[in-house]
């Protein structure tokens, strides 16, 4: 049981969960101990999520997010299992006038990348998740992507943001291999493959290095969430993404990890599909909102990986 600086913890079949800074928690943890960690860390100083200066959202700047952050990496290098995987869900950050002096963007994914690579890690896998430049604008209303813009002086037009995942692999053998014997006998994504070879249908989909068919309405940012207007996740990770990590790069029974759980959106998946869960979340409102998801998930837990079911059935997920 791990005690050192912990605000509460929480455990139940298969997963402990603890209300505390993720570093001092990932420290505690045995070495080479994890299989695979699936986790969307906080986008340096662009959102503050508490006030304490363990937060790593809390940083004055992006060097001190950096710096913070790669105490963190330090230990993800250790805990993990020769072989295996740390997905990073993230995305590139704008850079805005008031804060940054310009307008733009500033290359976070980048700064992840090297962090990483400068670690021991192998930089092993990336996936660009396509996500609604319309929708985008609605939410943020930026200016390089409003059509009153490309009517007005297009020099200031850009793209949309994607989501990135980042696969990033331990260097050594993977003793314990991920096998699929009978191919891909699952599919998560939007619009599942209805023709052809369906094993090789849906590898052709999840080994595409551009994802055109993630659902990013499916979150556990639901009603439970909801409870507090002003302690709503901010960011939750679409199920679509972590099942997809899940699927590829953890057997039944592994240890699944996410450091900074917030709802624990990655636990909920994990749990649900016959793994074990670890995670950790500084902010007390979203440690309790992760409870009660990992309390949920155990109690529907029937694995989603069951050629038994159909393609499309999440009739029991939480809502948006």
């Amino acid at each position: 049981m791990i005690t050192s600086k912990v605000l509460n913890q929480k455990s139940g079949t298969d997963w402990v969960s603890y209300n505390a800074d993720c570093v001092e928690i990932a420290k505690s943890l045995p070495t080479e101990s994890i299989d695979l960690t699936v986790t969307s860390c906080p986008y340096s100083n662009l959102y503050c999520y508490s006030g304490s200066e363990r937060d790593m959202g809390n940083s004055r700047n992006d060097e001190e997010f950096q710096t913070h952050f790669r105490l963190l990496i330090d230990e993800l290098f250790r805990v993990t299992k020769k072989g295996r995987i740390v997905a990073i869900d993230c995305m590139n950050i704008p850079a805005m006038k008031s804060r940054d002096g310009y307008i733009g963007l500033k290359d976070f994914r980048g700064d992840i990348i090297r962090q990483f690579i400068d670690a021991g890690f192998i930089f092993h896998s990336e996936h660009c998740a396509w996500k609604d430049p319309l929708l985008e604008a609605t939410r943020t209303k930026a200016i390089g992507l409003m059509h009153k813009q490309l009517c007005k002086d297009s020099s200031k037009v850009r793209a949309g943001i994607p989501q990135y995942i980042l696969a990033f692999r331990k260097p050594g053998e993977n003793t314990e291999p991920i096998a699929h014997e009978k191919g891909l006998e699952w599919f998560f994504g939007e619009n599942p493959p209805k023709n052809g070879v369906l094993s090789h249908e849906r590898w052709r989909r999840y080994a595409s290095p551009v994802w055109m068919d993630i659902d990013f309405t499916r979150t556990l940012n639901g009603r439970e969430a909801r409870e507090n207007q002003d302690e709503r996740h901010i960011c939750p990770m679409a199920l679509d993404l972590i099942e997809r990590c899940v699927h590829l790069w953890s057997n039944p029974k592994d240890t699944v990890y996410d450091p900074f759980a917030g709802i624990c959106s990655t636990g909920y998946v994990a749990i649900r599909n016959g793994r074990r869960f670890v995670g950790s979340e500084l902010k007390t409102s979203y440690w309790e909102q992760s409870c009660k998801n990992l309390e949920r998930a155990t109690s529907i837990n029937y694995g989603l990986f069951s050629s038994e079911e159909s393609d499309d059935d999440h009739s029991d997920e939480i809502e948006e």
